[in-house]
């Protein structure tokens, strides 16, 4: 289904190893900290979930991870290669304005850019890709639709397809199924762990849900309570290590 979406050209690299590494990172706004301290990796080929309440951190970090903040103390490295990885930024629907008079495919699209040149004709073989990963995520029918007329869902799927044209080392998911019914969240889902299996594509995951972390994701990232904890999904996620977590009782 996949075979033919391949990620950034500079990817051919030994499996199972860090991609990215933040090494006691501070991270915050205007030189004022948020959280400090933070020593965590996502590994190549991982499924990555980031968990916590409202003004936990959670976009602040995504931000720095993303290059849009630069950490206040401390570096994050591209531990393998010294190459900085290429993002597939998925969006929530919400934050996509849809002001915009674009079609499905015109979004998808999007993804492209940062291989053209400004003001240069996309050329037929992005136009193509594009369409290829429109298909992958079953989004090809929205190919003519305007985006703002589609559904939670379905725009979704249009923005993942857009993620996959930037040719990712890394899928970047923000809260994906937010404000989408649940058929489309265990659909979409199912759709991104279809993907982290078949592709071996490194997905990190920001999420409220529990439940889905649990069933896809192979590690965690929790901020809590100003701390962050880094561990195997079907460790931390247990009921043992929640309730010592909300006690504050681990280290």
């Amino acid at each position: 289904m996949f075979a033919r979406i391949t990620p950034g050209e500079h990817t051919q690299q030994p499996m199972h190893n860090s991609l990215i590494k933040l090494d006691n990172v501070g991270i915050g706004y205007a030189g004022r900290e948020v959280l400090s301290g933070i020593s965590v990796s996502i590994d190549r080929s991982s499924f990555t979930a980031v968990l916590g309440a409202n003004g936990s951190g959670k976009t602040t970090l995504l931000k720095t991870i993303l290059g849009l903040l630069p950490p206040i103390t401390g570096r994050i490295e591209a531990a393998s290669s010294g190459v900085t990885p290429i993002f597939g930024y998925v969006p929530q629907t919400s934050r996509f304005d849809p002001v915009y008079l674009l079609t499905g495919f015109e979004v998808a699209l999007m993804g492209s850019f940062g291989r053209v040149r400004p003001g240069r004709f996309v050329p037929q073989a992005e136009r193509t890709f594009t369409r290829e990963c429109l298909q992958a995520t079953g989004a090809e029918e929205f190919y003519h639709r305007r985006f703002s007329e589609l559904s939670g869902g379905q725009k979704q799927r249009v923005l993942i397809a857009r993620a996959l044209t930037t040719r990712p080392d890394i899928l970047l998911l923000d809260e994906p199924t937010a404000g989408v019914d649940h058929a489309a969240t265990l659909a979409i889902m199912e759709f991104i762990s279809q993907l982290h299996k078949e592709r071996k594509m490194t997905v990190l995951l920001i999420t409220h849900d529990f439940a889905a972390a649990h069933r896809h994701a192979e590690q965690v990232i929790w901020l809590h309570a100003g701390k962050v904890y880094q561990g195997p999904a079907q460790k931390l996620l247990t009921a043992e290590h929640l309730k010592k977590m909300l006690e504050g009782e681990m280290n």
